[in-house]
């Protein structure tokens, strides 16, 4: 493969990955009973912004797993 192929793979699977990483981050935003991002920003609520770094990285972690195969 040229450079220029395997850079272009880069980008689209990076670009697949952080989209996917968004949709997961609304579909958690929508099942939780409270609004996380007004908790984490408005309220600096430490425990929540924890646990949804935490949360974010396992899933950034599973879609790597899924795109390096």
């Amino acid at each position: 493969m040229h450079i220029s192929q395997l850079v272009i793979n880069s980008l689209i699977f990076s670009g697949v990955g952080i989209a996917i990483l968004f949709i997961a981050y609304f579909i958690i935003e929508k099942i939780t009973p409270e609004n996380t991002w007004k908790k984490i920003t408005q309220e600096n609520n430490t425990a929540v912004a924890i646990v949804f770094g935490a949360l974010i990285i396992g899933i950034s972690m599973i879609i790597s797993a899924a795109i390096h195969g």
